[in-house]
């Protein structure tokens, strides 16, 4: 059985659709010997069951998955292996296969079915499924891209709402000039004018279906709103997962940091059962692994320093979670040392993130949320776990993605505790809509902290910047046609030589304001997230339909501090490169496999970014830069081999190391690995983590 809930419940899943699939495609190939590409699928399908069942330790599985993907294997290269009797004896040991996976989903059952051994000759039976009775049809799995879809829908008709909400207003408009011309034909001097009381006659039916379609508009409008609120409502709920698929990661993991450093810890969680959104928990499962390492490394003490203290001997680490009204809110506190700002403003000083004037200026909190910026590290010492300059800044990155906000809390000996706040949901966004060159742009609302019209007298200099005063500590300034690489407003316009309007914002790195040409409106958007045309341009964070009809592009304000940082950079010498966890594209079609990988890896010290097959590593190698690529081979779309080949075409990533963690076991097979390009062949069958892991540390 499984002893993993999560596992468990990724492997029902799974092996219900290979199972299915293998049902079909058998039953469709003992009817006709079918195409070379059908029997493909199904030797990959009972590979990955076979991979699946292996990385869980489900023996009796593994040995009836590999007995048929040997029959799999002939009929690749047989068409005579394919005839009625030999799909027979596969329908046969598909049933074996699936009696042995409802066993390791349910436990041993009252009257245990016949299950054989995998080389054994099986008795003729019914045609699987034999053993499994018929699914409930009160459940259906859906594609996450579909209820995506879906809600994208939900919110373009609540655009569309607030488009008819003008629309009405438009109708108003005419009835009211009706009205007015009424009165001016009955009581002005056109009264006594031939033909104006047939005019008034003509009027009277337009003005009543005037009337007509305004009530008819208000009851469309009423009904669209209802509608659109429900859909979306129920598309949201049904994508939200409970964090427990996240948290429950993690206390191994912290066990097993803290046994490596010989701290005692107690990990407290609270929030389980909170939902979020299924691209947050995505998201955001890195970042809190984050935290708790250096939670581990950083923040709690050794024993005998918290003895000295008159601390408990163990140290507690919370992670805590909440659904407010409007956001999602996740605390990692601990009661460790806390954080030493002497060592920050060092550190900072050290590193040139900032000028002595500048920290001198800083209040507390500011000089605080220095620890977020790339780079900056206190350690002395690399260890496994930390003093690479890297951890919160990587949290911070995250949630700026996740258009959320990061708050620090700090005291002296008595801890840390830095609280996530995540959107409700990542399609919808309201935004406060500013001009820049007379063209509208938007502001996440939920990171504007104000606004104010500046005199000449408000702007003062720091470090050879512009600056203003925001709650008495000074924040630099910008103009946002000058960050976003437009022409300068014209002297004496808004965001000119005279009075300039400025919207203060706040990121998690840092506090700023930008000056504006106008403040346009604060409306609920549809958030589209930008094109391939857009998606690596700096600055934008996505765009949007107005209830104007006008095209907004939605500016990320992390974008626009690190742009107005780099052009307040000094010229002279290079910045100090940001170091950074290495980081693996793993590319496993098997979701139970690839999620027991991942945890390897992560459990290592690895940030793991996932792939379902080959097309999509290779997608995701070109948008981002990795240390090293491990790879199963058989995967739909491109496989593992095709995949290692066109990596070694690329002349960027002739050095990149690539593993491949097959089932594939023969001389023949590791020589077509190495062939393709591998660096590294490490067979399933006798998988040993601690092998993939020395691999990835002597080739990255």
């Amino acid at each position: 059985m499984i002893a993993d809930e999560h596992l468990q419940d990724l492997f029902r899943q799974e092996s219900g659709d290979y199972l299915q699939r293998l049902d079909d495609g058998l039953l469709r190939l003992e009817r006709d010997a079918g195409e070379d590409a059908a029997v493909e699928a199904l030797f990959r399908d009972a590979h990955s069951l076979k991979g699946a069942a292996h990385m869980l330790g489900l023996h009796a599985v593994e040995l009836l998955a590999h007995s048929l993907e040997d029959m799999l294997n002939a009929a690749r290269r047989d068409v005579e292996a394919r005839g009625r009797e030999h799909v027979e004896e596969m329908l046969r040991q598909l049933g074996d296969i699936r009696a042995a996976v409802d066993e390791a989903l349910a436990g041993p059952a009252a009257t245990p079915g016949p299950h054989a051994a995998a080389a054994a000759p099986a008795s003729p039976r019914p045609a699987a499924p034999s053993s499994s009775a018929p699914p409930a049809l009160d459940a259906v799995r859906v594609d996450a891209r579909r209820l995506d879809t879906l809600l994208n829908a939900s919110g373009e008709l609540a655009t569309g709402c607030a488009r008819l909400v003008r629309r009405l207003a438009d109708v108003d408009a005419i009835v009211e000039r009706c009205e007015e011309l009424r009165r001016g034909l009955a009581n002005g001097p056109a009264a006594a004018a031939p033909g104006a009381l047939a005019l008034l006659e003509r009027l009277a039916p337009v003005e009543a279906m005037l009337a007509r379609l305004r009530t008819a508009m208000d009851d469309d409008h009423a009904q669209l709103q209802r509608v659109s609120g429900e859909l979306g409502d129920g598309v949201r709920a049904i994508r939200l997962l409970p964090l427990a698929n996240i948290f429950r990661q993690f206390p191994r993991m912290v066990q097993e940091l803290a046994r490596a450093q010989g701290k005692p810890v107690e990990l407290v969680i609270e929030g389980e059962d909170v939902g979020a959104d299924r691209r947050i928990l995505e998201e955001i499962r890195d970042p809190l692994m984050h935290l708790l390492r250096n939670a581990i490394d950083h923040g709690i003490e050794p024993a005998d320093e918290r003895a000295r203290a008159g601390k408990p001997a163990t140290g507690r680490i919370g992670l805590r979670a909440r659904r407010t009204e409007s956001a999602l809110e996740i605390v990692v506190d601990d009661d460790g040392r806390g954080l030493d700002e002497a060592a920050i403003r060092a550190a900072a000083l050290e590193l040139g993130l900032e000028s002595a004037a500048t920290l001198a200026a800083m209040a507390p909190a500011q000089q605080r949320a220095l620890v977020l910026r790339a780079g900056l590290t206190t350690a002395r010492e690399v260890s496994d776990v930390s003093g690479r300059g890297i951890g919160l800044d990587v949290v911070r990155e995250a949630v700026e993605r996740l258009k959320g906000a990061l708050a620090l809390d700090s005291a002296p000996g008595r801890g840390l505790a830095l609280t996530l706040r995540l959107p409700v949901t990542l399609v919808t966004a309201r935004i406060l809509i500013v001009e820049a060159d007379r063209c509208p742009y938007g502001l996440p609302v939920e990171q504007v902290r104000g606004s104010r019209r500046l005199a000449a007298g408000d702007i003062l200099q720091l470090d050879g910047r512009d600056a203003i005063l925001f709650d008495d500590r000074p924040v630099p300034l910008a103009g946002l046609a000058e960050l976003l690489g437009l022409p300068a407003p014209a002297a004496g316009a808004e965001g000119g030589a005279g009075a300039r309007l400025a919207v203060i914002l706040e990121t998690a790195a840092g506090c700023f304001a930008v000056t504006v040409e106008a403040l346009v409106d604060e409306q609920e958007v549809v958030l589209k997230a930008p094109g391939s045309l857009l998606e690596r341009v700096r600055n934008v964070a996505g765009a949007s339909i107005l209830d104007s009809g006008e095209i907004c592009i939605v500016l990320d304000p992390a974008d626009l501090f690190a742009s107005l940082r780099r052009r307040a950079a000094p010229a002279a010498g290079p910045a100090p490169a940001a170091q950074r966890r290495n980081r693996v594209l793993l590319a496993e079609d098997s979701i139970t496999t690839r999620t027991q990988e991942s945890r390897i890896l992560e459990a290592a010290g690895y940030e793991v970014v996932t792939a379902v097959d080959g097309l999509d590593a290779l997608r995701k190698l070109a948008r981002g830069e990795f240390d090293a690529v491990v790879t199963d081979v058989n995967m739909p779309k491109l496989d593992g081999l095709e995949l290692a080949r066109r990596i070694r075409r690329e002349v960027r990533h002739a050095h990149l190391p690539v593993i491949l963690v097959t089932s594939l076991a023969s001389d023949e097979d590791r020589m077509r690995g190495l062939e393709a390009g591998a660096n590294a062949y490490i067979t399933k069958p006798g998988f040993d983590q601690k092998e993939l892991i020395e691999c990835l540390e002597r080739l990255i």
